[in-house]
């Protein structure tokens, strides 16, 4: 009888020391895009590091973008996020996209990898560069709005600024829902002027839909000192990076200077700090499962992952950078 009191208790305890575990274990949000989106198959990857590397429990949350998710971030309420490091700027001070609606808990944690971008029209319009666009204002259709997505308006505008132009510039602008909508305007001629990332899927088939007409063609943008600083002035955290020919991908019939900006891993001010180290350092360490997982991560660079930005950087991300040799900042 006192074997089967003796077996109860130990029983006992060890239940009570599994429901305590269990009871801590913090299960780690992360905030993404809705299906099949960016933030989206950025967000499966990393949760999936996340559990197989770094011993976190973090579970991919699909939300209805960035503007319904960073606010969540800021309050504490969802650990971990992904924007654009522009976008991250305009939310930590209220500007831009979040004009008056400041989020100062924000943090960066890092760059995941580059996002590639630029202004397309048809390539039998003539227009080759940004200095070809100038002049023409008054006749070209250009895509606005993008209610669906509306940060993109302030990478056209980025774009334009580098050019000496302005968005109020065009009198014909045609709105749009979304960022494939305004790609497909250019397709069903709707539009003469829109925002086309590299390499993009709805892109490619706008490319192939115009092939009469020579397909899509970059609008190569003025790399002078004077023109990356008018960009600058507009979107800091972006640069101008020359992209090569390449017969693979729409629009590159040859070089072309396009808007590069960093996709960022965001935080809350108090997600705590090894939680931070342990998933930039899994992130940092494990590029090729995470390739594996998501092409765009082919692109990550360790060594570029903490660039300047507006928003301060997590604690536990200088940790690891710190200890890793990377540059914060530069």
């Amino acid at each position: 009888m006192r074997n089967v009191k003796n077996l109860i208790a130990v029983s006992t305890v060890v239940l009570a020391g599994l429901y305590g575990v269990q009871a801590s274990a913090q299960v780690v949000g992360i905030a993404t895009g809705q299906q099949g989106s960016l933030g989206y198959k950025t967000g499966q990857a990393v949760a999936k590091v996340a559990n197989l590397k770094a011993g976190i429990t973090a579970r991919a949350q699909p939300m209805a973008g960035t503007a319904a998710y960073i606010p969540l971030i800021n309050k504490g309420e969802v650990e971990f996020g992904f924007c654009n490091a522009v976008e991250a700027e305009y939310a930590f001070t209220g500007t831009g996209n979040f004009e008056g609606k400041v989020n100062p808990d924000l943090r960066i944690v890092g760059t995941m990898f580059p996002l590639k971008t630029g202004l397309m029209v048809v390539a039998d319009s003539g227009i080759k560069s940004i200095s070809d666009l100038k002049g023409k204002e008054g006749s070209i259709r250009i895509a606005s709005e993008y209610k669906a997505s509306n940060i993109i308006p302030y990478y056209i505008a980025g774009a334009l600024a580098n050019g000496g132009m302005r968005y109020d510039d065009f009198p014909k602008q045609v709105p749009v829902s979304s960022f494939v909508k305004g790609m497909e305007a250019l397709g069903d001629d709707k539009v003469d002027l829109s925002l086309v990332s590299l390499g993009a899927g709805a892109g490619r088939k706008v490319d192939a839909k115009l092939r009469s007409r020579g397909g899509l063609r970059y609008v190569s943008l003025d790399k002078s000192p004077e023109g990356i600083a008018k960009f600058k002035a507009f979107l800091p955290a972006g640069d101008i990076v020359t992209i090569k020919a390449n017969p693979s991908f729409p629009g590159l019939q040859e070089d072309a200077n396009i808007v590069q900006i960093p996709w960022v891993l965001i935080a809350n001010k108090n997600t705590p700090d090894d939680v931070v180290y342990n998933l930039i350092k899994a992130i940092a360490t494990n590029k090729e499962d995470l390739g594996k997982s998501f092409g765009a991560f082919k692109g990550a660079n360790a060594k570029t992952m903490a660039p300047a930005n507006k928003v301060p950087y997590h604690p536990g991300a200088l940790k690891y950078y710190a200890e890793a040799g990377i540059k914060v900042g530069g």
